[in-house]
């Protein structure tokens, strides 16, 4: 049995104690994840297929002529192809399957398109139910994790000696890419943060025509996508001679709260309370209110995943959850300073990637 058949059984598994009796998989990194078909689709308003599993049958591929064949080396059990009248050929599928109800999934499903469905069978909306086998890594997706991070390290180690008073925070961002793609990429996790001095403050800043400073500081926030698993690290780096003391005290501040979490984190712990911890932190030192985000994410097959390192959380961390711990502090007329590392929870605490 392959890794994806594995997979695809614990999810049947899912379903029959839920008393679901199929589930439609539109979310393109469930997709992959269960079968090793199309990690990404090539736009919002478009998709290489659909997966229909069934509790207790035979699991079923939907996709385009443009596919097919790409489908037929990863995929042994049935294929559905369609083309221009695709609701049509799917819909005359999950007809003929005759289920009481279809689960699906909500996040990844457009309108239009459960509408359409709703015509041919009863749908019924699900929550996680793939995300939730996501969120524990295996050790192979360890092993991709881990050599993605290296290569992240790789490329944040690389990055003094490429950020260049007077480049723009454009060319800073290629620079970046150029890093993780001659390092074996096969592209970027997310599209590259890049802000330079006040906007620096700006958590999810987008490079433009800024330049670097010659004195001041510089937030990269950047990951690449290495044999399909994602990585995201986050360093503040300054540029000039000597930094700031202001500078070097905000860093302090933040690498403290992160070693913290860190030292926090094992199996078992409430994951909210690593975010309360970093918070009562910053608020011993009064300032709490410039830490504007949660405390991390989960990572995997996409850069934002299960579980989320935020105050809602009511998960604990488990063995084999990859997830970020990047606290920050933001002030609109000076800039900010963001940490970031990987960890994975490990039987006994945790590990840094």
């Amino acid at each position: 049995m392959t890794v994806f058949e594995q997979r695809r059984q614990a999810l049947k598994e899912s379903l029959r104690v839920r008393g679901l009796p199929a589930l439609l998989v539109s979310h393109a990194a469930n997709r992959w994840y269960l079968s090793g078909f199309e990690l990404a689709d090539s736009q919002c308003n478009e998709s290489a297929g659909w997966l229909v599993i069934t509790a207790h049958g035979g699991d079923t591929l939907l996709t385009d002529p443009r596919f097919e064949e790409a489908a037929r080396r990863v995929w042994s059990d049935e294929i559905v192809i369609y083309s221009s009248r695709k609701m049509e050929v799917v819909g005359a599928f999950l007809k003929s399957l005759n289920p009481p109800a279809l689960g699906f999934e909500p996040r990844s499903l457009c309108v239009r398109d459960y509408e359409r469905l709703r015509e041919f069978v009863a749908l019924t909306p699900t929550e996680g139910l793939v995300e939730d086998l996501r969120v524990i890594k295996d050790a192979d997706e360890i092993r991709r994790m881990e050599a993605s991070c290296v290569l992240n390290e790789r490329v944040m180690l690389a990055l003094p000696e490429r950020l260049v008073p007077g480049m723009t925070e454009a060319q800073a961002s290629w620079e970046v890419e150029r890093l993780f793609r001659e390092g074996g990429a096969s592209g970027l996790a997310f599209p590259t943060i890049v802000g330079a001095g006040v906007n620096a403050a700006l958590p999810h800043a987008e490079p433009g025509q800024d330049r670097l400073p010659a004195q001041g500081l510089v937030l990269v926030d950047a990951g690449g996508r290495l044999d399909a698993y994602c990585s995201d690290q986050t360093r503040t780096f300054w540029l000039g001679s000597e930094p700031s003391d202001r500078f070097r005290h905000v860093l302090a501040l933040v690498r403290e709260a992160q070693r913290r979490a860190i030292e926090y984190i094992r199996p078992g712990a409430p994951i909210a309370e690593s975010y309360h911890l970093v918070r009562r932190f910053f608020e011993e030192h009064g300032v709490a209110d410039r830490f504007t985000h949660g405390l991390g994410h989960g990572v995997g097959l996409e850069t934002h995943e299960a579980p989320s390192l935020s105050s809602q959380s009511r998960d604990v961390f488990r063995p084999g959850m990859v997830v970020t711990v990047e606290p920050g502090l933001y002030w609109p007329d000076w800039g900010g300073v963001r940490w970031e590392h990987m960890v994975l929870v490990t039987e006994d605490g945790c590990r840094v990637l």
